[in-house]
């Protein structure tokens, strides 16, 4: 009787480690997600072009950043 209840033991154990390790890979994966999702966010030539849009600044001014950003 008690060496049923070991294995089954055992088996319960490896089952719940199966879960958790399932669940931190998921969990990472999302991260990652997260993480490509700020490389998204708006570029330094976006914000420069905002810039010159809103008469902020020159086309002189304009091109001298655009090259620095290059």
């Amino acid at each position: 009787m008690m060496g049923g209840f070991g294995m089954f033991g055992g088996m319960f154990i490896f089952w719940i480690l199966i879960i958790v390790l399932a669940v931190l890979l998921v969990k990472g994966l999302f991260n990652a997600n997260d993480s490509r999702s700020n490389e998204n966010s708006t570029t330094a030539k976006q914000i420069l072009d905002e810039r010159y849009a809103r008469g902020e600044i020159n086309q002189e001014q304009y091109n001298l950043m655009l090259k620095d950003i290059r």
